[in-house]
């Protein structure tokens, strides 16, 4: 059977795979870049997280109920952890030196994963589009991975910002 469905998947997907697998393997070493850029990752895999919860599930509120109050609490649960002690920002360069970190990798895999296996299973199983307690799982499973996403790029700009401010306070002294 796991043969049947590969052979049905379309290539676009093996390619997409293939990509976010190379850029999840380019967060495994430190690394400087673009504060913005640092935080265009985590809110395009939030976009493709809500795309993949609403392709299925737009008519289940409870879907997008479970999406909302997963990913507000892992939300706050990350915003509440430090960053890793390497991680500085230069507010000259306005660039961010990272960790390496295979949570980026871990997060890209888990909403790629989740989106193939619901593909297939509604693919095989067409009703459970309308089973509550499957769109509130997957909604609560997708919103999970935004939380932590959106919340390691709001770490970001927060750092950013304190720093900022701390650059500011140091200069009209």
């Amino acid at each position: 059977m796991l043969t049947q469905i590969l052979a049905g998947t379309p290539l676009w997907v093996f390619a997409l795979f293939a990509l976010l697998l190379w850029l999840g393997g380019r967060q495994l070493v430190a690394h400087d870049v673009a504060l913005r850029r640092a935080t265009i990752l985590p809110f395009a895999m939030t976009a493709l997280s809500i795309y993949g919860l609403l392709s299925v599930f737009s008519h289940q509120p409870v879907a997008v109920l479970g999406w909302a109050v997963a990913a507000l609490m892992t939300g706050i649960a990350v915003l509440q952890r430090a960053l890793p002690d390497s991680t500085r920002y230069d507010p000259a360069g306005r660039r961010v030196h990272l960790a390496g970190t295979a949570v980026p990798l871990a997060l890209m895999m888990g909403i790629f994963f989740t989106k193939y296996v619901v593909s297939v299973q509604m693919a095989m199983h067409p009703s459970l589009a309308d089973d509550r307690v499957f769109a509130l799982c997957v909604g609560a499973l997708y919103g999970a991975f935004s939380g932590m996403f959106a919340a390691r790029g709001l770490r970001l700009w927060k750092l950013a910002l304190r720093r900022g401010a701390a650059l500011d306070n140091r200069q009209s002294v």
